[in-house]
């Protein structure tokens, strides 16, 4: 499976996650994302997801001067149902995650699994 289709997934809860910790806007999500080490998401495929988090109700937008003038910036802001899908994530997330380490935890160095006893 390629890494991209495996970010896929996780890329909105990860949004939903950023967003959370405070009001963000789309390029400032791009560089948390890559500081957090996810390079290979780029700044436009973020916006799609947003805009379909938008659409669900999850985040709202707010247009916001910048003391330097300028053109405004759109900050996201998490909603109280984008609040409830951020821990329904992180719900998902601690069941998959345990499960594939278990997984991997069992498989021996060659590649084979170790058998239960």
């Amino acid at each position: 499976m390629a890494m991209s289709q495996m970010l896929k997934g996780l890329l909105e809860g990860c949004l939903l996650a950023i967003i959370g910790k405070g009001e963000t806007y789309g390029y400032e999500m791009s560089e948390k994302l890559q500081a957090y080490g996810f390079t290979m998401v780029s700044e436009g495929s973020i916006y799609p997801v947003l805009l379909r988090m938008k659409k669900e109700g999850w985040v709202e937008t707010v247009q916001k001067e910048l003391p330097s003038g300028g053109p405004k910036r759109k900050y996201y802001i998490l909603t109280e149902v984008g609040q409830q899908e951020l821990l329904a994530f992180k719900q998902r997330w601690i069941e998959i995650s345990s499960g594939v380490d278990r997984v991997l935890r069992e498989e021996n160095k060659d590649g084979t699994f170790k058998e239960k006893s």
